[in-house]
């Protein structure tokens, strides 16, 4: 029987997914105080290059284009900051789970892409080189049994989306250095400022 080549790639792919966390992205929880005044202004996604795994599921690169940039607009554009920043995001890998055997040869879902930031203002990238981010499915009951059997493709790519996205946000606060703090709102005028308030209680008297 001959040996069978696995692409270095594909092996590097999966022995990074095998120590990754897999936390849903599903679900919006409170801003990240941590990234200050932050706006999203551009959101690029390219995939033109994404390499699909062996025995994945096919998917074209504007599919992934199309719901990477509509997750960062949900989870990112959030923010109402009036720093303006940038997010380019290349996809390297792919693997969209097909069916399988329950509980027995189940292949999993997972997306690897490398990511960069950009500060409108300063014209420049704040992150000296890409960013890795590797990540599968999240565990549901769906999953666990293969997303194969239990989702369509769209939804395992959008499963993935969500949780890319997530760990964008995460790498974003874990670097608060790059984003001022929001100003502190304004206090409340006292009658005295308030020159409506002291109108209205000129003519009061």
């Amino acid at each position: 029987m001959g040996v069978v080549s696995v692409p270095r790639r594909c092996l590097a792919f999966w022995a990074a997914l095998a120590v990754s966390a897999c936390a849903s992205g599903a679900e919006l929880k409170d801003e990240r105080a941590e990234l200050g005044d932050f706006f999203l202004s551009h959101a690029i996604v390219v995939a033109e290059d994404a390499t699909a795994l062996p025995g994945s599921r096919p998917a074209e690169a504007e599919e992934w284009e199309e719901v990477i940039v509509s997750e960062m607009r949900r989870r990112l554009g959030r923010y109402d900051g009036d720093k303006l920043y940038h997010i380019g995001v290349n996809v390297q890998a792919y693997m969209i789970a097909p069916p399988g055997i329950p509980l027995v040869l189940s292949p999993r879902s997972a997306l690897g892409v490398t990511v960069d930031l950009w500060d409108d203002a300063a014209g420049g990238k704040l992150n000296d080189r890409p960013h890795r981010i590797i990540v599968g499915e999240a565990i549901s009951g769906e999953t666990i049994v293969g997303s194969g059997n239990t989702q369509t493709r769209e939804e395992q790519m959008q499963n993935l989306a969500e949780n890319v996205v997530l760990s964008i946000e995460n790498w974003l606060a874990a670097n608060p250095d790059w984003f001022p703090p929001r100003p502190e709102p304004p206090e409340p005028l006292t009658d005295e400022e308030d020159p409506v308030q002291t109108s209205e209680l000129a003519q009061a008297e």
